[in-house]
């Protein structure tokens, strides 16, 4: 069954107008295939056209962690619940995927420098080291690169969320609650590990511990709490891995690392902020990826959308729209890093196309090269 459907639409966002064409398709394994075009004009009268597409057979329950690696030309992503991880090749148009041998859960995905098929990734509270081939329906753990939070009930319903590499390779991940109010018990943490084995505390009092993107030119580090609704931004020092800011204390750490530390910054700057005009209707900020020019993109949980903002003036810049609800986090790939990776989630019984991994292209916009991890 294939139908498509135009209709025009005029919205007041932020003085954008938007003009959509919607194609939808139904295939014949029940899948939902939403493409949008969508045309953005501004108080200028300048406009542009983007294409939201769905990348065929890219479905994951909660899907999250966008990687591209520059490489290979394949964007790799997790099924988190479902413990699998899966690649889009570039080259083939085609996304493979893979179970984990023994995991149940998969929260972020970042390949091995110096390999092709050795991967980092968050499971539960530990981050291991994966060995897949990128076309097997299995993968399996090599070894557990560290574990975090042992040693206290407190942690037993907590999990690795989102994680991604600085510049240089250091690998920065928070945990979570799973089981339980993530709202109420802020036990999530952010921590550092560095090449070598060097495991670090950077920040308790974590609700969600969400997106990450780092400004190289301007030495500064974004960073997501899901549950303070907004963006925040640190100074950065790229040669030391350190958020430039005052040690407060140090302490023997109950993980397996030599010893651990908590940044803090008095001044954090609040570059977006979520908040609407009531609680309900706060959005939720999830990942979140940088562009060449230094703006950055928020996907939301709860709002359809990826915000491009300029941190440096809050400025929202464009609204990009997508058919679902629950977009988790984005990632710029294809050989000119100008292709937007989207993904999605379908919990909660969202309706189809949730879930689905999307691309969009013609955003006038190019993204910074990701960092593979050092171990």
């Amino acid at each position: 069954m294939h139908r498509s459907a135009m209709y025009r639409q005029s919205f007041l966002w932020y003085s954008v107008l938007i003009v959509s064409c919607i194609d939808l398709s139904v295939k014949a394994n029940g899948q939902v295939a939403i493409s949008m075009a969508v045309t953005v004009r501004n108080a200028n009268n300048e406009t542009m056209t983007y294409q939201v597409e769905p990348l065929a057979n890219s479905y994951a329950e909660l899907g999250e962690g966008p990687h591209w690696d520059g490489e290979t030309q394949n964007l790799y992503y997790v099924d988190i619940t479902a413990g699998k991880l899966l690649r889009y090749s570039y080259k083939d148009d085609k996304v493979y995927e893979a179970k984990i041998e023994g995991e149940d859960l998969a929260s972020f995905i970042v390949p091995v420098a110096g390999t092709s098929d050795t991967f980092a990734v968050g499971a539960g509270r530990r981050v291991i080291i994966v060995k897949w081939d990128g076309t097997s329906t299995t993968a399996q753990v090599e070894k557990t690169l560290f574990e975090v939070q042992k040693n206290d009930k407190r942690f037993e319903g907590n999990r690795f969320n989102d994680g991604k590499c600085d510049p240089k390779g250091r690998l920065f991940a928070g945990t979570m609650r799973y089981v339980g109010d993530e709202f109420e018990h802020r036990w999530g943490e952010l921590y550092k590990y560095e090449e070598g084995g060097n495991v670090e505390l950077v920040k308790t009092d974590v609700g969600i511990s969400n997106g990450l993107a780092w400004n190289e030119k301007t030495n500064k580090f974004y960073y997501i709490d899901t549950t303070d609704f907004e963006v925040k931004e640190y100074d950065y020092d790229l040669e030391t891995g350190k958020p430039g800011i005052q040690y407060l204390f140090l302490f023997p750490c109950n993980i397996n690392c030599k010893k651990s530390s908590v940044f803090f910054s008095a001044n954090p700057k609040v570059v977006f902020n979520l908040r609407r005009d009531s609680p309900k209707n706060h959005l939720l900020p999830d990942g979140m990826t940088i562009d060449s020019d230094g703006n950055i993109y928020v996907a939301t949980f709860n709002g359809h959308t990826i915000y491009k903002v300029n941190p440096v003036t809050g400025k929202i810049l464009m609204e990009i729209k997508l058919p679902c609800k629950q977009i988790t986090s984005a990632a710029f790939g294809g050989p000119n890093l100008d292709i937007l990776y989207v993904t999605t989630s379908a919990r909660g019984n969202e309706p189809k196309p949730a879930g689905t991994t999307y691309k969009v292209t013609g955003l006038k916009a190019k993204g910074l090269p990701m960092t593979k991890i050092q171990i």
